[in-house]
């Protein structure tokens, strides 16, 4: 049927039919209904965003084949629930398996270039990937860095351990300037590798931030990966200087019609990472614009662009730590920390499995645990007329006296020396929470008419 144009746009509204009635009609769960329709929405422009690439011929068949296999069967067929009425483990695990990068990046969150030659060894990365499947049934993996596609052990690199693992579906956030002729080739061939490569807008503003000539680098690695049928997205980090264009619908357009990406990421920037910069933050009134665009994205015109705060709400608030349906962070030295913006660690990997514990032994950890019981007391374990704002969904940057609280009181320990300056800087502090009560103030009436249960 997915073949065929006419029986694929047959079988996307059977699915949209389906999970309608599951997520609003049924609701199992009981969440507010408002979040049920933004969540209806977001997976259904997943769905066309597919579409639309199978249409212009840009899927392979062994793609075809994994999405049916992987995605499809598991989040339709199977029906994985993502509520606090039962006991359920994280969807997916993020993992950066190397630090080092090809290149320097005004502002880079993990700080990352030529000088970390600090990665986890194969053992280690396929031993995580193997384990999160036998003890979650989690089916995906996000790879992000440092530079992905430069991590290696010995002559193994990412493409090894998706071929290892070709029931698993890996994401991988890349500059996309290694990827050559033969790794756009090998993609298309193992079908389970979906790269999301990073844009700061058009030429002038992607080579100001990363460097001349990565643009057209990026642009050449576009053909490469339609050609050979790989399903790719784009990644974007909207700043106080560059929102207004990476959400216009001129660059949205020209990432989806004109290149072929099927879904766009967007992080706005964070202040963590090389030389932080709390004047780039974007503007809580920016930011509220920024949230009524992507929803016109979703909504009007069928495109996933999921912004990882303004899109919290189809989520049921922060996902980090664990959380049932959610996910945590790995990084290069093995460090295990709630999301990779939140750079405190809770536990390290190689001491996990030194001392015979394993991957869910981290949901217990006090700073898990900590994070844990403030997601669910703020609306995840809570009746859909009690749900705080999920607009305002983020520990850190919403709520960051009460993340600080937690990382301190359960001795998390600072990643890098930028994370341990955050929680002593009273500068910081109070930028940081003066912030979160001015877009709280703009955003809860949009919450309370929009989303909150009457």
């Amino acid at each position: 049927m997915l073949e065929n144009r006419l029986s694929r746009k047959i079988l996307v509204d059977i699915v949209s039919r389906r999970l309608h009635q599951k997520l609003v009609v049924k609701n199992e769960d009981g969440r507010p209904k408002g979040v049920q329709e933004l969540k209806h929405a977001y997976m259904m422009a997943l769905f066309h965003g597919f579409h639309r690439a199978m249409t212009s011929g840009h899927i392979s068949r062994n793609v075809l084949d994994t999405l049916l296999g992987s995605v499809l069967e598991n989040l339709i067929v199977n029906e994985r629930r993502e509520g606090p009425s039962t006991e359920h483990d994280p969807l997916v695990l993020v993992v950066s398996p190397t630090g080092t990068c090809n290149l320097k990046c005004e502002g880079c969150y993990a700080a990352s270039d030529l000088t970390k030659h600090v990665s986890l060894s194969w053992e280690i990365f396929d031993r995580i990937v193997t384990e999160k499947r036998e003890l979650w049934d989690s089916y995906l993996t996000i790879v992000s860095g440092g530079e992905p596609f430069l991590w290696r052990d010995g002559e193994r690199s990412i493409l090894d351990l998706a071929e290892k693992h070709p029931t698993e579906y890996f994401m991988t956030y890349t500059n996309g300037t290694l990827i050559d002729e033969d790794a756009a080739k090998r993609m298309g061939e193992l079908g389970n590798v979906t790269p999301a490569l990073s844009l700061e807008g058009y030429e002038k503003e992607t080579d100001a931030r990363r460097g001349a000539g990565v643009y057209r680098k990026i642009l050449d690695t576009f053909e490469r990966l339609r050609r050979h049928g790989v399903p790719f997205g784009v990644s974007i980090t909207p700043t106080n200087r560059n929102w207004d264009l990476l959400t216009s619908d001129d660059f949205l357009d020209f990432c989806v019609e004109e290149q072929g990406a099927v879904y766009i990421w967007c992080f706005q920037y964070m202040p963590i990472g090389r030389d932080p910069d709390l004047g780039l933050m974007i503007a809580p009134e920016n930011r509220l614009e920024m949230l009524k665009r992507t929803r016109r994205m979703v909504f009007e015109k069928k495109i996933l662009f999921a912004d990882f705060w303004n899109s919290g709400i189809a989520s049921y608030g922060c996902i980090s730590a664990g959380r049932p349906g959610g996910q945590f962070y790995i990084d290069w030295n093995g460090d295990v920390t709630p999301c990779v913006f939140v750079p405190y660690a809770a536990d390290n990997i190689y001491d996990v499995y030194a001392r015979g514990d394993d991957l869910s032994s981290l949901l217990k950890t006090p700073f898990f645990r900590k994070i844990h019981d403030w997601q669910y007391e703020y609306g995840f374990g809570r009746p859909a007329e009690e749900v705080g704002n999920w607009l305002c969904p983020c520990p850190i940057r919403d709520h960051f006296d009460d993340l600080r609280t937690a990382a301190v009181s359960t001795g998390a320990r600072p990643i890098n020396e930028a994370a341990a300056e955050a929680l002593e800087d009273p500068g910081y502090h109070r930028v940081m929470t003066e912030y979160a009560e001015e877009y709280r103030k703009l955003s809860d009436p949009v919450w309370q008419d929009e989303f909150e249960e009457k």
